[in-house]
């Protein structure tokens, strides 16, 4: 009798887990390498393993399919890139919690139902939250969070784009790689932060952490799951995010904070549960 396969919940819980653990890790080590160099080896790092592992097809295709898989690389790469540089000046639970804000505004963006409009209205009570307690927050911190949020819906839609042009992985190997290519200009003025053998170990295992096995989970999740269903869980990133940075880190809330945070995942539940049956790409 063959094995079960892991439940799809699981699967989603468990990227989830490994993206904030890999987020943990990542911040330990910016006294040592610039987030923008930490940020270049994790794409390198997963595009490296999709390359191998995916092997994509690049021959026969039109200049549409290139066009959206190089917007999707753009995305990928500057949500990376600018989360890092939040996670760099903020806690990582708020950072994340920022971010969010980005897909909750494409839940709810052209929605016609009232009642989308106190999804809306809770988050933005998170947002003014998270201002009461602004002692760990810079406005450096809090904008980059916000870039990457839009980065994270501008990825969002881009993924059905590519997944509509691209069959399975081929166009996440493809954008990693793009998006590994645009930041490392930027990363090249850090090179000398990645001689370490250590930091280019748990630089690598951020990657695996972080890109590659939450991808991996979601791609086989979303096969099975309903898009509601994973707008739900999705919904925890900011609280795995904060449990991350207290368990790897040592980073602490104040109440209100949980209490912002928590505005936010209620928003996102709530904005994202009557969502479609159709498959995400």
């Amino acid at each position: 009798m063959p094995p079960r396969a892991p439940s799809p919940v699981l699967l989603v819980l468990v990227g989830i887990v490994s993206v904030q653990l890999g987020a943990g890790i990542a911040k330990s080590l910016f006294d040592s390498v610039d987030p923008t160099a930490l940020a270049w080896l994790r794409l390198v790092t997963s595009a490296a393993v999709l390359l191998v592992w995916v092997r994509p097809r690049l021959r026969g295709r039109s200049r549409g399919d290139w066009l959206v898989v190089a917007g999707f690389g753009l995305a990928l790469g500057t949500m990376n890139w600018a989360i890092y540089q939040s996670f760099a000046r903020i806690p990582l639970g708020i950072a994340v919690t920022l971010e969010f804000i980005g897909p909750l505004t494409l839940a709810v963006a052209g929605s016609r139902r009232a009642r989308d409009l106190l999804w809306v209205a809770l988050a933005g009570l998170g947002v003014a939250l998270l201002g009461l307690e602004p002692g760990d927050l810079t406005a450096a911190g809090i904008g980059f969070a916000l870039l990457a949020g839009a980065a994270w819906a501008a990825y969002i839609l881009l993924s059905r784009s590519t997944g509509a042009r691209w069959p399975g992985m081929d166009g996440l190997a493809v954008a990693s790689t793009i998006a590994a290519l645009l930041l490392t200009p930027a990363a090249i003025a850090h090179t000398a932060d990645l001689g370490s053998g250590r930091v280019l170990l748990l630089g690598a295992l951020v990657g695996l952490l972080s890109s590659v096995i939450p991808y991996s989970c979601e791609l086989v999740a979303l096969r099975s799951l309903r898009p509601s269903v994973f707008g739900i869980l999705m919904s925890l990133e900011p609280a795995a995010a904060a449990l991350a940075g207290w368990v790897v880190l040592g980073e602490t809330l104040a109440s209100v904070q949980w209490a912002a945070l928590l505005c936010v995942i209620v928003a996102s539940t709530g904005a994202t549960r009557d969502w479609g049956p159709e498959p995400l790409a």
